[in-house]
Formats: C-alpha cells, structure tokens, sequence
C-alpha cells in the first residue's frame, strides 16, 4: 500500500494543551481541523509510523491524508529532482565549471563537460522538438568576454536549448539572464544595455575590446565560485519548473503562456547579477531584450536620404 509522509519543508507542531498544527514549507501555520481523528495518530501516520486502520477513526484520517496531499502538504513519492530529465552541458574556467557541474548534478541533471566547437554544433543544428526544453548550455569565465566568444551561442534559444553564462570583470562577477526562446536576453542585449547604462561607454567598450592592463583578479575563491554555481543553478532550476509546467499544460490541452520564469523578485530571463568576489555581496538588475532596429535607408542617387533634401517655396 503506498503511504503519504508530510512533503518536504512541511510538519506538524503539537502546541501542549492544543490541537495539531500545520507548518507549511512557506513557513505559515495552519491550525489543522482534524473532524475528531486523534492528533496523534495523524501525526504517526504522515511521519510514517504505524499502521492503516490503527485508529477507530480509520475513514476520517484517509480524508484528512487526502486533504493534505491535495493541498501539496503530503506526497506518497519522493519528489523528483528539479533537473532531473534535463541535460547540462558545462564549459569554461575549471575554477567555475567544476562547481557548476556538481550543483547541477546534484539537482538531477545529467552534466556534460563541452567545448566551444560542441556549443556552435548546437547552435547550427536543426531544432529538435524532443531535446526541446530539455538541454541547456552554461559558459562560465574567469575573465571578461572576448568580443565576438559568444556571438554564436547566443543563438542557441531559436534551437530549443537554454543558454546560460557568467564572467568576470576585475573584482565582480556577473551571471547573465537565462535565454530559452527567440526574444530572450543573449549575452548581445546584455552588452549593449550596458553599454547604454554608462557614462564611460568607450572606456568599458575598450576595457570589453582587451584595451587593458594585466588582470590583477581577484579569482574566485571556494566560497564565491560555490556562490556563483549555486545562482546560476538556481536559474536552471527556474528555467526547468518552466518547461515542466507548460509541458503539463500542453499535454492537458491548455494553452500555454510561460511567464520568464523566477518564483520572487526579477524573473530568471530577466535578471542580471553582480556578484562582489571581495565580500560576496550580490545585486540584481533588471535587463530587457534590445529590439532589431531597422537599416537606414539607402542614400539617394544626389547623395541625399529620403525626406532630408532641400525643401522648395513658393514664389
């Protein structure tokens, strides 16, 4: 027989002289109506202790097992893994990739160590609506980006699969929004948003360009490179509920429009950090795709663009 135990995150608290009470994994309480079931059999039934059918009430306490699991308080399996289906595929600085690597892991998915020429077989490949949602791309550097490095990865979202990446740049490092669809943030919008927020954009223009002294660091550490996987693994973790979600909508007929993922503050597809490696401080800013902008029109045969000649009087 398959027996429900409180889901993770969740218990119940006995108050002395009181009723059972329900704490959620949100962290509220709940006062638990039990319909006379003793307290304390539901308490051993949803710990996992006793038998079906030790208490009198036997009927009462499958209904309010019942409520529990309708109401996510009580599961009869072992969660999945929040990456568990997907594939990761890693690539970059060892100081970076190795961490990543094992939080990912750890989440459920399947980790795969790449290389750029990998990344650009994906990214020219023909979208497969199989792997689609299913495989994401994560690019971590020590360093600041060198120009053109990720021009061809950033068109890994019109192929189905997620792109993710951070670098550094002197004493900060930066993960950038998750891209999983056409019209996500790519590494591109990041640049020239930034490029767009600054005063100093031919300076940090020239910093990106490699018009710069030796790097002087800082490197991450144990604890900043644990910092850094931890928040990208979490957008991963973002990203995936996503896919699970309007995976399960589509297979019951609902259309689906996935929001850009993220449960609070800025969604996953929509979030630039900065990471401080020098006191592990991190600050999130909200960054939007940069639309294409139409070519300006051809000059004139005279030398002049449509609409920009001499105007004529009348006499």
């Amino acid at each position: 027989m398959t027996r429900s135990r409180l889901a993770p995150g969740t218990g119940i608290v006995t108050v002395p002289g009181a009723g059972p009470v329900l704490r959620t994994s949100g962290g509220e309480f709940l006062r638990i109506d039990t319909g006379g079931v003793d307290g304390e059999a539901l308490v051993r039934r949803l710990a996992g202790e006793g038998a079906p059918g030790e208490d009198p009430h036997a009927t009462g306490l499958a209904r309010l097992v019942e409520a529990f699991e309708a109401g996510g308080h009580a599961v009869s399996a072992p969660p999945r893994a929040p990456l568990a289906g997907r594939t990761v595929h890693v690539l970059g600085d060892p100081v970076l990739t190795g961490p990543v690597a094992r939080c990912a892991g750890a989440e459920g998915a399947k980790v795969h160590l790449t290389t750029p020429d990998r990344v650009a077989e994906l990214a020219r490949a023909t979208p497969d609506h199989r792997t689609e949602g299913r495989v994401a791309v994560v690019w971590c550097l020590d360093s600041p980006v060198p120009e053109g490095l990720w021009d061809t990865a950033d068109r890994l979202p019109g192929r189905g699969v997620a792109w993710l990446r951070c670098h550094r740049e002197g004493a900060h490092s930066w993960t950038e929004p998750l891209a999983a669809a056409p019209g996500d943030v790519t590494s591109r919008h990041v640049r020239l948003r930034r490029l767009a927020a600054t005063a100093a954009h031919r300076e940090l223009a020239a910093y990106w360009a490699g018009h710069r002294t030796p790097d002087t660091g800082p490197h991450p550490t144990e604890a900043s490179a644990a910092l850094i996987a931890a928040l990208l693994t979490a957008d991963l973790i973002a990203w995936a509920e996503a896919e699970a979600e309007a995976e399960a909508e589509a297979e019951a007929g609902v259309a689906v429009a996935v929001a850009p993922g993220g449960a609070a503050g800025l969604p996953a597809r929509r979030r630039l950090r900065r990471i401080d490696l020098r006191d592990l401080t991190v600050t999130e800013h909200p960054v939007l795709p940069v639309p294409e902008v139409a070519p300006l029109p051809a000059p004139t045969q005279g030398g002049t663009r449509p609409g920009t000649g001499t105007a004529k009087t009348r006499p």
